[in-house]
């Protein structure tokens, strides 16, 4: 069956214009913004606007008909309606248009041409060839026709995934199975409309990708912002600790020598005092000392006036009076030893806060009873675990970090931050960290990094180490009897706090962590039962506010 062509608008107009009479006679190219003349002859509007600029003469340049002023233009809505119709980059030109190419309406695959509105009004008038099949305008038209019977592709083969026309179905194809083309287009839109929705799910988990990657970038920056206001805080007040405490350096040693010089000028101001009234007397020895009045001298000599002038000035002992001189030794000193205890008080309410922070990721462990080691003793709750009886079990194997006696969390841990608490309080001999899950099927080890294992422990004799490698000794202000341990996978990072004083032990930086990580534990031996206390599991105290602001 033919497919029906709606009617088009100005269709016997159309077909009274030639293809030349959409072009402008001064541009020869389609009109733009057509206008017409009084005379009634259609040109673009910038060109005959530019003619007119450029000419003496106000005339027209087809039929030279002369204004005696520039007429009033009027735009002819019809060419430009028509010219607006020329096919543009991308569209389906017509292909009976010989000049500029109109944009086609139709194309009928009988014919294997498209057509604009004008050379379409055969088919739409003339009776055969209004049977003619026409479609919504496409390019190739060929390769919608069998190129063996020269008809179009209506049907499709399902055995041969090809299109093919009628003959082709009832000839080559008889024994397959063939379907109309129609109805094999509705089972692919069914399938593309599916394939449509799938992609529409990927592009929707995408978005969401990118939604959550912003999110963790802006949770980024807001931590980051937030460290950065408070390192940069903390250190303007360890800076603003030091200039004060250079100032009131400077004042102390400033003042002690400003009082030096104030005693010395009190001084050098009295015995210039006393020098000024012994050289008035000095004169009025000298004066009588030249007298050659031998009666005067002698009368005078022996008044109480003469004998008065030797008497001291005053009652200082002047040799034996000492200027004090300021000592400045041990100045720097004590205000280094102020800077040390205002410091230690900046940095302990420094570390306090940063304690707090990382206690806002405190999780529940527990011990995993499947990976305890023979003679290890764990509670019902699974938060405590006691050492191995033997009073010597392991100890020489542990002087080398050598490990054969632990247990590990239930959980474990692949991303994240976490942290947890334990008591270590009236122990010995112990071990804690973090491990890689592979650490569970060892029957001992030496604990370095390098077997995923990174711990500190604590020796008889008070000696804790970091076990490195090297192991590094470590020198506690204060002895902890609670220690908490702090993991952040992504930063690589495992920190080790002394709870009670928030202060930080040491910290394994640049990890390499690989797979689940599990909280590790090795109570050590029971010697004696000098070490009988167990590691306990505590929980961690937080405010209300604390424990809201953060987690896993």
């Amino acid at each position: 069956g033919s497919e029906s062509s709606p009617g088009v608008d100005m269709s016997a107009a159309s077909c009274l214009l030639s293809e030349d009479q959409f072009l402008c006679s001064i541009c020869l190219d389609v009109f733009m913004n057509p206008v017409s003349t009084p005379c009634g002859h259609n040109f673009c509007k910038k060109c005959i606007t530019q003619h007119w600029d450029t000419s003496p003469l106000c005339r027209c340049p087809i039929c030279k008909r002369q204004y005696k002023t520039r007429p009033e233009l009027h735009v002819n809505t019809f060419i430009s309606e028509m010219a607006q119709q020329s096919a543009k980059p991308g569209e389906v030109p017509c292909d009976v248009c010989s000049a500029t190419k109109l944009k086609a309406l139709k194309s009928c695959l009988v014919c294997l041409a498209s057509y604009c509105a004008t050379h379409l009004e055969p088919h739409q008038t003339v009776s055969g060839l209004k049977r003619h099949q026409l479609i919504d305008p496409v390019m190739n038209l060929e390769r919608r026709i069998c190129l063996m019977h020269n008809k179009p592709l209506e049907m499709f083969c399902k055995t041969n995934q090809s299109c093919v026309c009628v003959i082709c179905s009832l000839s080559n194809h008889k024994t397959h199975d063939v379907v109309p083309l129609k109805e094999e287009y509705e089972v692919k839109m069914a399938g593309l409309v599916k394939k449509e929705a799938e992609l529409q799910a990927m592009i929707v988990k995408r978005l969401d990708k990118i939604r959550e990657i912003k999110d963790a970038v802006q949770l980024s920056k807001d931590e980051a912002d937030r460290e950065l206001e408070g390192g940069v805080q903390f250190f303007a007040d360890l800076m603003e600790s030091v200039e004060r405490g250079l100032k009131e350096f400077m004042e102390e040693i400033t003042e002690k020598q400003r009082r030096a010089e104030k005693q010395a000028e009190d001084l050098i101001k009295e015995l210039e005092q006393e020098i000024f009234e012994l050289t008035k007397r000095s004169s009025e020895v000298e004066e009588l000392s030249r007298s050659e009045d031998h009666l005067h001298v002698i009368q005078n000599f022996s008044s109480p006036h003469i004998q008065s002038l030797t008497a001291p000035p005053s009652s200082r002992d002047w040799p034996n009076v000492i200027v004090t001189l300021p000592t400045y030794r041990g100045t720097v000193f004590r205000a280094v030893v102020q800077l040390d205890k205002n410091l230690n008080k900046q940095m302990s309410t420094f570390f306090k806060a940063q304690h707090k922070k990382v206690q806002r990721y405190a999780v529940d462990v527990t011990f995993d009873p499947s990976t305890a080691k023979p003679g290890l003793t764990l509670s019902e709750d699974g938060k405590q675990v006691h050492g191995c009886d033997q009073e010597t079990h392991d100890s020489e194997d542990r002087k080398d970090n050598q490990i054969s006696s632990f247990v590990l969390g239930a959980q474990s841990f692949s991303s994240g931050k976490f942290y947890y608490e334990v008591d270590v309080k009236e122990k010995i001999e112990w071990d804690l960290g973090v491990a890689g899950e592979s650490v569970s099927g060892e029957r001992s080890v030496t604990a370095i990094p390098q077997n995923k294992l990174w711990t500190i422990s604590l020796r008889v004799d008070e000696d804790y180490r970091a076990n490195n490698d090297p192991s590094v000794s470590l020198i506690l202000k204060w002895l902890p009897d609670k220690v908490g341990v702090f993991v952040d996978y992504e930063e690589r990072l495992i920190s080790f706090y002394e709870v009670d004083e928030s202060a930080p032990i040491y910290s394994f930086t640049g990890c390499r962590f690989t797979g689940k990580l599990r909280p590790f534990f090795s109570p050590g031996a029971d010697l004696g039962g000098k070490n009988s206390t167990p590691l306990t599991i505590t929980p961690v105290s937080l405010t209300e506010q604390d424990s809201m602001a953060g987690t896993i």
